[in-house]
């Protein structure tokens, strides 16, 4: 659903908002002051409280529906509901909002200051899954280990993935307190504990499932679409020391576990559509996906074309007052794998996905330096120290450094949208 790029609206701040503008309309769970957490939806430097416009008599027929179901202070129940009355809810809002609205001063009554709120995990989540789709981040981490084999066998036929700790997903914002664990060493022979030397951020978008599937009931691919709700940013932070004494043979674990930090604010579907693209990563020669992951149409417009921003912030350059530096640039065009193969492949053995569900992609990082979505990446794994503009030297994160991840979507003849940010501050060990 294509809208015109020329919309407006009378929310006069929207019509220039890099991320925000009418054309985007991303959902959201939020609160303010001690109220409980009601859904919203962001334009400009606002939110329409749902809740507020509900009780207005603002949303009739599925639309309507679409507001009810966030009832309980999360979006699962909209979620579960699926594309139509997600759409119906968008275009009642396109009215709304829109320049020319007949109910422009009810709206306003349901506006609220974003400054003024606190923003929550949009969704109760059942299971997290994170993925490696990649491809330049597959191949940049595999010449570390393996220079002569970077991909292993099984890379370009099976969308790659584990399942991760939906306990610990925690919004932007929040503290990423320094996790101890077990390590090896260099030169040891037995490990050590304490806290980790070796932590690191991974550049990732979120995927927001929908309805789901019965247990014992694959999607299919042509039918994975209608199963995805929306989009967020992702940083799946990683104790790379630990990981590195971890992994072997399970894959891993608390590495991975004791933080993963989403942006709030899930940019739908329908907003992101006229940001679809043919999948570009899988280049002529490579082996054609088994049939249960192929589709002609997804193909040739299952891709995304979102820009994604790494900065880094650390305690002095705040002492000091200087701007965050950027670390990356990349785009998600860098996934191998569409959202709808992994869909389809992680329900293909009966799998069930249950709204509120929500996916890593992996790290999608470029193959250009510059474009790297990790540390690990842009040190070569620690042995080349990044020498920031403040004249600080970076390996892997120190205690205060702030990593901010940004997402924006631009297109010829199309309003751009982005996704807000999705921060962490790093703080001491306990």
């Amino acid at each position: 659903m294509n809208q015109p790029a020329n919309l407006r609206s009378w929310v006069s701040d929207a019509n220039q908002h890099a991320d925000f503008p009418l054309h985007n309309l991303p959902l959201g769970i939020f609160s303010q002051g001690g109220s409980p957490r009601r859904a919203g939806v962001a334009i400009g430097y606002s939110i329409v409280d749902l809740h507020a416009a509900l009780a207005a008599g603002l949303f009739s027929g599925a639309a309507q529906t679409a507001v009810q179901a966030t009832a309980d202070g999360t979006l699962n129940g909209l979620f579960a509901l699926g594309r139509g009355p997600r759409v119906a809810l968008r275009n009642r809002l396109l009215e709304l909002l829109g320049e020319g609205s007949g109910e422009r001063d009810a709206v306003a009554r349901c506006l609220l200051p974003m400054a003024d709120c606190t923003l929550h995990v949009p969704a109760k989540i059942g299971d997290y899954t994170d993925f490696y789709v990649g491809i330049e981040h597959a191949k940049n981490v595999g010449k570390l280990f393996r220079p002569d084999n970077p991909l292993l066998p099984n890379y370009k036929y099976v969308p790659i993935g584990y399942h991760g700790r939906a306990s610990t997903v925690r919004a932007s914002g929040t503290e990423v307190r320094r996790p101890r664990g077990q390590t090896l060493p260099a030169g040891h022979s037995e490990p050590s504990f304490g806290p980790c030397a070796r932590l690191d951020f991974e550049l990732e978008l979120g995927v927001w499932i929908g309805p789901g599937n019965a247990m014992g009931e694959a999607i299919a691919i042509d039918q994975a679409d209608e199963h995805v709700a929306g989009f967020c940013l992702l940083n799946d932070w990683s104790a790379r020391d630990v990981q590195a004494w971890e992994y072997q043979p399970l894959g891993p674990f608390l590495s991975k576990s004791f933080i993963t930090t989403v942006s709030p604010w899930v940019v739908t579907a329908e907003a992101l559509a006229p940001f679809r693209c043919a999948q570009a990563a899988r280049p002529e020669g490579d082996p054609r996906p088994l049939p249960y992951l192929w589709d002609a149409r997804d193909q040739a417009e299952g891709a995304l074309d979102i820009e994604l921003e790494v900065l880094l912030l650390t305690a002095q350059m705040r002492e000091r007052h200087l701007p965050a530096e950027r670390l990356a640039l990349s785009n998600s065009q860098n996934m191998y794998w569409t959202v709808a193969q992994m869909v389809a492949h992680h329900s293909v053995n009966g799998c069930q996905l249950q709204p509120g569900d929500l996916f890593g992609t992996g790290t999608l990082s470029g193959a250009q330096p510059g474009q790297f979505g990790s540390l690990l990446e842009i040190t070569q794994g620690g042995k080349e120290p990044i020498n920031l503009a403040s004249g600080e030297v970076r390996r892997f994160l120190e205690d205060g450094d702030e990593i901010i991840l940004r997402a924006r979507c631009r297109g010829m003849g199309q309003s751009s949208i982005g996704f807000g940010e999705c921060r962490g501050v790093v703080v001491a060990a306990r």
